[in-house]
């Protein structure tokens, strides 16, 4: 997967990415510090892309 390819992310997941990225734009922060960080608050948060099979929590 080339970096920057958000194809392994759920849809819920870029939605919250959206939601924290436009959080960050109305601070004032730039558009692409901005995706940055909500890029790295998702990965923080659910630990990066889909997950699925047996044995996984949440």
């Amino acid at each position: 997967m080339p970096k920057g390819d958000k194809s392994a992310y759920t849809d819920k997941q870029k939605r919250k990415a959206e939601h924290i990225e436009e959080g960050y734009a109305k601070k004032g922060v730039s558009e692409q510090e901005a995706e940055k960080r909500a890029w790295a608050t998702v990965n923080k948060q659910d630990g990066g892309g889909k997950k699925s099979g047996a044995g996984r929590k949440g």
